[in-house]
């Protein structure tokens, strides 16, 4: 059993949140640069989902690079 890393659900967490945050960025920065015709959503102006998917990339990122599992360990 020597030599097997074990992985933490933080660092599984993390990939996720970056991973949907890249996702959900990259289709609203699309959606603010080429917006739809009909203007369906109110307070639309403010671009949510931009600032949504910024905010998982972060926190993802955070996450990913903290629980890392090839970091080099302290002992």
């Amino acid at each position: 059993m020597v030599g097997r890393h074990k992985i933490s659900i933080w660092f599984i967490i993390g990939s996720l949140l970056l991973i949907y945050g890249v996702i959900i960025f990259s289709s609203n920065l699309y959606e603010w640069f080429f917006p739809s015709q009909t203007r369906t959503i109110v307070l639309g102006e403010l671009h949510f989902g931009v600032w949504w998917g910024a905010l998982l990339i972060i926190i993802g990122l955070i996450y990913f690079i903290v629980f890392r599992p090839w970091k080099k360990s302290v002992a």
